[in-house]
């Protein structure tokens, strides 16, 4: 009889289990390239010379975006004003540090400098300090990536700074691993923006910063 009873009481809580071991998965993207672009530039640095050394400061972004999941719109139309934080939708780490690993990675790649983000630059040795806002970032689902940023260049040593802009409107396929790509898109096309700035001032230019998008 008591063997009944715990099976009976053991029932329902098997069912819990059960239920909860087939909820919904949680998915992880990146936004960090899964291979090097085919435009990258060459190293800054002179044959023989100490390699260039940049910095990304912690990028600044809007509230809603310094977390884990993803946040996206609508499509246009009555809901499009309405913001979704996904939860079983996330980047590997928060959206502001998960851009601003691919970015440093990415820029060092594209200028062969070191990122002084994960490497310790040795005392003395100047290196080019980035400092990134973002300043829109709407992944609208099944759309597009609406996208504005500005940054920051300043030598460690004297010299002057430079302030550039850029917007992007990024098509998009569907579903959630398309606003992934979309936004790897995003971050590639910035890293290469910001490579060009960094080569022009290194090389006494002023940098071609294109302007916002309306």
């Amino acid at each position: 009889m008591k063997a009944m009873t715990f099976f009976r009481m053991a029932m329902p809580l098997a069912v819990v289990l059960l239920a909860a071991c087939s909820g919904p998965t949680t998915r992880y993207y990146s936004l960090a390239e899964t291979a090097p672009p085919a435009t990258a530039t060459a190293s800054t640095a002179k044959p023989g010379a100490a390699p260039l050394f940049i910095e990304l400061a912690p990028l600044s972004v809007p509230e809603r975006l310094a977390r884990p999941q993803m946040v996206v719109r609508q499509k246009d139309g009555a809901d499009a004003a309405q913001v979704a934080v996904l939860e079983q939708h996330r980047w590997a780490s928060s959206f502001d540090s998960e851009l601003r690993d691919a970015l440093g990675s990415a820029i060092a790649g594209r200028l062969g400098a070191v990122d002084g983000t994960k490497t310790n630059r040795p005392r003395g040795q100047p290196a080019v300090r980035i400092a990134v806002q973002v300043n829109r970032f709407d992944a609208v689902v099944d759309s597009r990536i609406d996208a504005a940023f500005s940054w920051t260049l300043r030598r460690t040593e004297d010299g002057p700074s430079a302030g550039c802009q850029l917007g992007l409107a990024q098509p998009i396929g569907t579903g959630m691993e398309a606003v992934a790509q979309g936004a790897r898109a995003v971050a590639s096309q910035l890293a290469d923006a910001i490579a060009a700035s960094v080569k022009a001032q290194q090389a006494g230019q002023t940098p071609p910063c294109a302007a916002p998008a309306a």
